[in-house]
């Protein structure tokens, strides 16, 4: 079952919050512990709560702290997107939802109004934001004063680009003239044929329409009769300016009367008419102008036995009632009525029974970058650990340390002169604050002399002197290496400027490979728009055997499992099946079959052809028995020639975010970097290098 659920509109207007009523009184209905979260709220006042998050937690008592119900105002998530910090406003949302997904069986997700201009930011907004949380969507639009073509139109429109990103688990559309409801239905199904279920909501004139309560707030009025029935329904309005005769003739059912304030014979006469039995019932009185009636008249409203609310505004009649004529009405936590009938239309209008079916059987196939960096942000902060970097003076190097020391996710040594550290921190302007970390000089150490002892007798046989051992531990790589090797780190990562042979030479000559394990590989996790992929190997071994391959293969889908990917192993080549021949798609082949053996259970599929591995429609035609072909999530390439410039290609041509590449098979985790890697690439290695060192 899916852990949450996002309801998103597609313009102004739409009665979203009936879908979001219904919705939670639905999911109340299968579980207890459902919560709700809007990741982006309207700019309020100061103390002032957001209306949606106040209505639905009272109404249905949902324990849940206000501040955690959503992340961010309108406004600040407009500030954050000029910044160029739209990934930010992403990550929060996640942490958020990610927080409340903890406590709670499934979690109601409210999109954005769209109150403002800028629907398509709005609409691009709600897609990223339920494409991050892996979330089916029900979107809701909504069809006053719309014709039947205009309405199925728009509905497509915004189906189709919703389910280019995300599943669409249902479409509502809301406020339909009742005479449309059957044709509308019908060409909908016809339009958007795919099984996504259609519900159809007539227009209910109690919800069309606004209560006093809005109009107070909105006209900033001050109420001076009767406010206990300030939730009263506004079915109509109209101006009390003619004589009383007249304007009697002119009253309907729950309507609201509009006159200045000194005009006694229409406030006396309609409060009468509210009492008689061959007039229709009020709502309530709007006086205008800022007048008030004489002491004499108000004792004589105080004295009767029936009263509607009266409130006093300071704008004029005309003002007023163009005012009040463009009031969108809301729902709110006071009014039950509102709130009762809303439910209702729900339960009538829409297949609860199929839509609680189709989401407790939805699963998503989604996995963004944001979920997975999230994910391992997450898994290194519930057990600390302590990452060494060697190469302390590089900026890069610097600044991803004052992001990991931020977020309290690692503890970290930087290798080098403190105050030349110093410096270079000035000298950058990087907020970091040279007491958060420990930094070493390795002569300076006082286990320099133990590391020159423990290399020496480490590697005496292969003819290494004090002399030579001294003036090893005096390079970083090596001493970062030791720091590993005597438990005085974790982990290190290295590589931003030195070369792959500097950071690995010492992790082969002294912490060495696992006993399983005959060769280091590497991979990355190449962060697509959708989905996580694992490439293997593309930096270390320039041409492995079938045996190497094999071992390649099966580390990287052990890496895939523990972090949190389904391994799918695509053994790459560039035929598929048995359709090639050859030397280079032998070794493939053999190595397929090596891997098979020694890990019978393991999806594999090879040799096959990169398109043949991602594309379902490929895959099948080519491989149609295949549990790998066109849904594969680790990539073994052949030859180190072939993954290098691959995973290249896929970063610079998709913008796909390459983490890696982490080293497979060490006894302690040594990680390399590429010296063109920024300082988000040094950040997010040190995190799964952080990762494997929890796993020994």
């Amino acid at each position: 079952m899916s852990k949450g659920i996002y309801v998103a509109t597609i313009e102004p207007n739409s009665g979203k919050s009936v879908v979001v009523l219904g919705l939670m009184r639905m999911l109340l209905g299968k579980t207890a512990k459902v919560g709700y979260f809007r990741p982006i709220i309207e700019d309020i006042e100061d103390g002032e709560m957001d209306n949606h998050i106040n209505t639905v937690m009272s109404h249905f008592d949902i324990d849940i702290n206000y501040k955690k119900t959503f992340a961010y105002t309108r406004n600040q998530v407009l500030d954050l997107y000029n910044q160029g910090k739209s990934g930010d406003v992403i990550d929060e949302i996640i942490k958020k939802y990610k927080y409340l997904e903890e406590k709670f069986d499934i979690i109601l997700v409210e999109g954005t109004d769209f109150s403002h201009e800028n629907s398509s930011l709005e609409l691009d907004i709600n897609i990223l934001i339920s494409k991050n949380l892996g979330l089916p969507v029900i979107i809701v639009s909504q069809g006053d004063k719309k014709e039947v073509n205009e309405i199925v139109d728009n509905v497509q429109l915004s189906y189709d680009t919703f389910k280019e990103e995300v599943d669409v688990l249902s479409i509502i559309t809301n406020k339909i003239n009742p005479d449309y409801i059957t044709k509308l239905k019908t060409q909908l199904k016809t339009r958007i044929n795919s099984g996504t279920d259609i519900s159809v909501i007539p227009k209910i004139k109690s919800l069309a329409n606004p209560t006093l309560k809005e109009v107070l707030k909105i006209l900033d009025g001050n109420v001076l009769f009767c406010k206990d029935l300030i939730n009263n329904q506004i079915d109509n309005f109209s101006v009390g300016a003619m004589q009383l005769r007249n304007y009697l003739t002119h009253l309907k059912e729950n309507a609201l009367v509009i006159t200045p304030g000194d005009r006694a014979d229409i406030i006396l006469g309609a409060l009468q008419a509210n009492i008689s039995k061959n007039y229709p019932k009020i709502s309530g009185i709007i006086l205008t102008g800022g007048l008030i009636p004489e002491d004499s008249i108000l004792k004589l409203i105080e004295g009767l036995s029936s009263v509607v609310p009266i409130i006093s505004v300071k704008e004029g009649t005309f003002q007023v009632t163009n005012t009040i004529g463009k009031i969108k009405p809301k729902i709110y936590a006071e009014n039950v009525d509102k709130i009762t009938s809303s439910i209702a239309a729900f339960e009538k209008h829409v297949d609860t029974d199929k839509l609680s079916n189709d989401l407790i059987t939805f699963k998503s196939d989604i996995f963004t970058p944001r979920m997975f960096q999230y994910n391992l942000l997450q898994r290194a902060l519930k057990d600390k650990k302590h990452i060494v970097l060697p190469e302390g003076y590089d900026e890069r190097v610097l600044r991803a340390t004052a992001r990991l020391i931020d977020a309290h996710v690692v503890d970290i040594t930087l290798i080098g002169e403190k105050e030349k550290i110093k410096e270079r921190l000035e000298k950058f302007d990087i907020a970091l604050n040279i007491d958060d970390i420990n930094i070493v000089s390795p002569i300076k150490s006082p286990h320099f002399e133990d590391y020159v002892n423990t290399f020496y007798e480490l590697r005496k046989h292969k003819n290494i002197t004090l002399d030579i051992a001294k003036d090893a531990m005096t390079d970083v790589s090596y001493f970062a290496t030791m720091m590993i090797y005597k438990g005085h780190a974790d982990g290190m990562v290295s590589g931003a400027v030195h070369t792959t042979a500097h950071t690995l030479r010492p992790a082969l000559q002294f912490i060495k490979t696992k006993p399983d394990v005959n060769i280091v590989s590497s991979v990355f996790f190449m962060c697509l728009e959708d989905r996580v992929s694992i490439f293997g190997d593309c930096a270390i071994n320039p041409n492995p055997n079938a045996e190497q391959l094999a071992e390649i293969a099966i580390s990287s889908a052990k890496t895939a499992q523990n972090f949190g990917v389904e391994p799918k192993v695509a053994m790459l080549s560039y035929s598929s099946g048995a359709s090639g021949k050859g030397e280079d798609v032998d070794k493939v082949r053999k190595a397929t079959e090596i891997a098979k053996a020694q890990v019978p259970d393991l999806k594999i599929e090879g040799p096959i052809q990169y398109d043949a591995a991602v594309d379902m429609r490929i895959g099948k035609s080519k491989l149609p028995n295949s549990d790998v072909a066109g849904q594969a999530t680790v990539f073994i390439f052949p030859d180190l020639n072939t993954g290098n410039n691959t995973y290249k290609a896929v970063q610079r041509e998709t913008g796909a975010l390459a983490i890696g590449p982490m080293l497979q098979g060490l006894n302690k985790p040594v990680n390399d970097l590429s010296r063109g890697c920024t300082a988000d690439d040094i950040y997010s290695t040190v995190i799964i290098t952080a990762i494997q060192a929890q796993d020994l």
